[in-house]
């Protein structure tokens, strides 16, 4: 029996090769619907894989204190209407009270950032050193590629150490190892003792949700930094004791206000002392309370001024997840819609080749053939032109896929699964889509068939 089904097979296949142009015009949808199913969700997979690898880089329940500073027009409107009580920023003070209060925080760091440059032999590169501690980096999951990070008397004294990224090594120690070796940035010599791994995840405009680009940073210890290059709380420390001394002369008992022409904090300054605060806490679950909590906390140590905002970068990344898996559904669909369209030319050529063929279908059931040869004759010319189809779409969509990534630089991921999904769509279309052709075929009368001009 199987012989016999064997033959109509051949005989299906004979009558591809025999109208061959035919056979590629009907297989077209099929080959550019499987190649756009595969291409859509290769953009997909890897727009899923870049948030997996930013959620990653922002760490796992990390949520972010950052710094408001006004401009001086939006805060002379507000000065108009209220006077506002004196906040000192964003300060260590902060972090060694939130540290202690709060019962979540798993991991705290405090963050300072300085953009300069690091001289070394006559080369000069742009860089930017962060002050931080130990915490930091197992917040942002940033691995030591060799050396040390720092130990406790380095963080207490402010010992002018430092950890750097990947192209700080390439650009000034490509030759030599870098531990134990001296790099100058911004006039201040600073002890090589560790080098990060390198981080090959494209960043780029997700820097204000937390991530870090740290193959062009210095770190340092938090004390480094505010004992060596800047620490704007004595600056601001300065310029409330001058107000208070010039208020008090002039016999006023009003507060100081935060912007506004008197000699205050200027709102055009950045009068906190911390660019960042960096908080871990330890479930995913209590992200929302401890904001929330941080909110109410921070706003009382702040004098209800709120100069501070607070994100919750991991959050933030699954929304985004969210739109763009919504994106990827809705993309995926209009590729799909292509196999159904392909589908449907399938049916019209098969009921086209039905009535092309009459007189060999009458032939065929006259000599003997039952009426499931001619339906797995024509079902098999139907499969045989989907599944050809779908192996043609697979090979586009893996190339167009690349083309993707390489000219609108979007990373794209073939994943086996779609390949499937696809290749098992193609051949459902064509057994779906054959079988009413090759059922209307088997259900020819022979005599009408053969006397069918």
């Amino acid at each position: 029996m199987y012989k016999r089904y064997f033959h109509d097979v051949v005989i299906a296949f004979e009558a591809i090769l025999a109208n061959k142009l035919k056979s590629i015009l009907t297989a077209l949808g099929i080959i550019f619907g499987v190649a756009a199913v595969i291409s859509m969700l290769a953009i997909g997979k890897g727009a899923q894989q870049e948030i997996l690898d930013q959620m990653e880089m922002v760490g796992v329940n990390n949520i972010l204190i950052s710094p408001i500073i006004k401009t001086d027009d939006s805060s002379e409107e507000e000065g108009e209407t209220q006077q506002k009580k004196f906040s000192r920023g964003l300060t260590m003070q902060d972090v060694e009270a939130i540290e202690t209060i709060m019962p979540s925080v798993k991991r705290i760091s405090p963050e300072i950032s300085y953009n300069s440059n690091v001289v070394l032999n006559g080369m000069r590169y742009s860089a930017k050193l962060v002050g931080v501690t130990n915490d930091y980096f197992l917040l942002y999951n940033l691995p030591l590629d060799y050396g040390n990070f720092f130990n406790n008397y380095q963080e207490e004294h402010g010992i002018q150490v430092c950890l750097i990224g990947a192209n700080i090594r390439a650009k000034f120690f490509s030759k030599i190892n870098p531990i134990g070796q001296y790099i100058k940035f911004d006039g201040v010599w600073l002890k090589v003792i560790g080098v990060l791994e390198k981080s090959n995840v494209n960043l780029t405009g997700f820097e204000e949700t937390g991530v870090n680009v740290y193959n062009d940073n210095i770190y340092i210890p938090i004390k480094t930094m505010l004992l060596r290059y800047q620490n704007r709380a004595l600056v601001n420390t300065k310029l409330v004791t001058q107000a208070s001394s010039i208020l008090r002369s002039r016999g006023h008992g009003v507060r100081v206000m935060v912007g506004g022409s008197d000699p205050n904090q200027s709102a055009s300054t950045n009068y906190h002392q911390l660019d960042r605060i960096v908080v871990q806490v330890e479930e995913t679950e209590q992200l929302n309370t401890s904001t929330e909590v941080l909110s109410r906390m921070m706003l009382r140590r702040h004098s209800d001024v709120k100069d501070f905002e607070i994100t919750v970068p991991e959050l933030l990344l699954k929304q985004q997840q969210r739109t763009k898996d919504i994106f990827n559904v809705v993309l995926g669909a209009i590729a799909s819609i292509s196999l159904i369209v392909g589908g449907i030319g399938i049916m019209n050529i098969m009921f086209a080749s039905v009535m092309e063929r009459i007189k060999e279908i009458g032939t065929r059931m006259a000599i003997g053939a039952k009426k499931m040869d001619i339906v797995v004759q024509f079902l098999s010319e139907a499969i045989l032109i989907s599944v050809t189809g779908g192996i043609i779409g697979i090979f586009l969509g893996v190339i167009f896929s690349r083309l993707i990534e390489e000219i609108a630089d979007i990373l794209t991921i073939v994943s086996p699964f779609s390949v499937v999904v696809a290749f098992g769509v193609s051949a459902a279309v064509g057994v779906i889509f054959g079988y009413s052709p090759a059922k209307r075929a088997a259900e020819r009368d022979p005599i009408e068939s053969l006397r069918y001009e």
